[in-house]
């Protein structure tokens, strides 16, 4: 019984060493990359591509969640600002009857950015999805990626390793009910992508090259 408490006891302190010591490495790898002034003379000197915003919650009755919204005007407000000529949108329409891109491109559209100058990832069902079709499928050298800041180290992390060049832009306008816990997965994701990250597994969907600096209108296939 002492010997199996023992070893319960090493296998727990591993496990908390494996997830303490990744999410240690991601944070500090990727916090340099995160810009305080977004507008800044740092970001548009990269000469990023794109814009990437990640998807996250829409309502049923076509409207996204406050905190996809968040996103999407940070990415709006960027775009006007001229830190990059196009507008990535990567999320989840993995379902008929679940759809996060044509809310975020509708949304976009309403805000007066070209469709074309809009590209829609339809299979960007997890972060390691986004920044690996980012690169594999839109050719993506340079970007900006936007979402909240706890967010965004996994999602910068994903690009270093994916040989992306990019910078951070968070949005937290607002703290939203549920952050406690959304924090506390982010942790279990981070190392579950660091793992992946090292293992590089292809995404459930890949698919032929759409160049990111071409026209937008030509990822409406699958809307």
């Amino acid at each position: 019984m002492f010997r199996f408490i023992r070893r319960l006891i090493s296998l727990v302190v591993l496990l908390a060493v494996v997830v303490v010591g990744s999410n240690l490495y991601v944070v500090v790898a990727a916090a340099p990359h995160i810009e305080k002034d977004p507008e800044s003379n740092s970001a548009k000197a990269m000469k990023p591509q794109c814009i990437m915003v990640l998807g996250a919650a829409v309502y049923p009755d076509g409207t996204p969640s406050p905190m996809l919204r968040e996103r999407l005007d940070k990415g709006i407000e960027l775009y006007e600002a001229g830190v990059a000529p196009k507008v990535l949108l990567s999320g989840d329409n993995g379902q008929i009857e679940y759809d996060e891109l044509s809310v975020m491109k509708a949304y976009m559209l309403n805000a007066g950015i070209p469709e074309r100058d809009i590209f829609t990832d339809h299979a960007g069902f997890c972060t390691y999805d986004s920044v690996y079709r980012a690169s594999y499928i839109f050719e993506v050298k340079r970007m900006v990626v936007v979402t909240q800041k706890y967010h965004l180290y996994r999602a910068l992390y994903g690009c270093r390793m994916k040989g992306i060049e990019a910078k951070g832009v968070a949005c937290d306008k607002q703290k939203f009910a549920g952050s406690k816990y959304r924090e506390f997965r982010e942790v279990l994701a981070r190392t579950k992508d660091f793992g992946k990250w090292f293992i590089k597994p292809d995404p459930k969907f890949l698919g032929h090259s759409i160049p990111i600096d071409g026209d937008g209108q030509l990822t409406n296939e699958g809307m």
